[in-house]
């Protein structure tokens, strides 16, 4: 019971975190919830929590929606799914952490750091930042960064970029969810553990967008990048020190 309490309290965090900045439930719940219930029940469970917050989201911020801005991202992802499904089953658990974990901390860096990246002009750069996104989210549930990147680089207003990343973020998580069913990962636990979120889920959503004016986004952004810090970096202590 303490273990479900907690995987409800974390899923409520990352949801929370996605309704305010658009992206991030995936990457807080991947950071924890290994630890909980396993790489193997954790990475499904996040891929159904992720698909049901993204389609809830895009239904707030739909008018913004930009199909065009996301399509060669899309396409290319598809490509790395597959990849990163298989990475999931194919690699120990230890390597999958510390690889995990480089990508929070990673990710955290380039955040904190606030590097000036260079204006993306063409849609071309899709491809390679959507396979890159497809390969993450199959293997961690973590195609936001490459995605974000992206999304700063090519200059999306504040409306368009959370709208497009939910558009993204659906299209990749049908997929990620797809591929974890056709390979039996969804199992009686996983769903058991998703039913039970659900109501947090909501919550969280509720709250998010409710709150979305109200707390200052770069305080927020601060905190979440802070704590992606400390929780990447311990995955990877945690993988080397067993």
């Amino acid at each position: 019971m303490i273990e479900t309490l907690a995987v409800l309290l974390v899923v409520f965090v990352g949801v929370f975190t996605q309704s305010l900045a658009g992206f991030g439930s995936a990457l807080v719940a991947m950071a924890l919830l290994p630890g909980l219930i396993g790489v193997q029940a954790a990475t499904p469970l996040v891929a159904i929590l992720a698909l049901t917050t993204e389609v809830s989201l895009l239904y707030h911020y739909r008018l913004a929606l930009n199909l065009s801005a996301i399509r060669t991202a899309a396409a290319a992802s598809i490509a790395g799914i597959p990849l990163g499904i298989w990475a999931l089953r194919g690699i120990p658990e230890g390597i999958f952490l510390a690889g995990l974990g480089v990508v929070l901390v990673g990710y955290a860096l380039y955040g904190f750091l606030k590097l000036k990246l260079p204006a993306l002009q063409s849609a071309a750069w899709g491809y390679g930042f959507g396979f890159l996104a497809g390969l993450l989210g199959g293997a961690y549930n973590t195609s936001g960064p490459p995605i974000v990147i992206y999304a700063s680089c090519r200059g999306w207003a504040p409306a368009e970029f959370k709208s497009n990343l939910q558009g993204f973020f659906i299209i990749n998580s049908t997929l990620v969810v797809l591929s974890h069913l056709l390979v039996q990962n969804m199992t009686p636990t996983v769903w058991r553990l998703y039913l039970w979120s659900l109501p947090v889920l909501a919550l969280g959503i509720l709250l998010g967008t409710r709150l979305d004016a109200r707390i200052p986004h770069e305080t927020f952004r601060k905190l979440v990048l802070g704590l992606l810090l400390l929780m990447g970096l311990r995955l990877v202590i945690q993988a080397f020190t067993g």
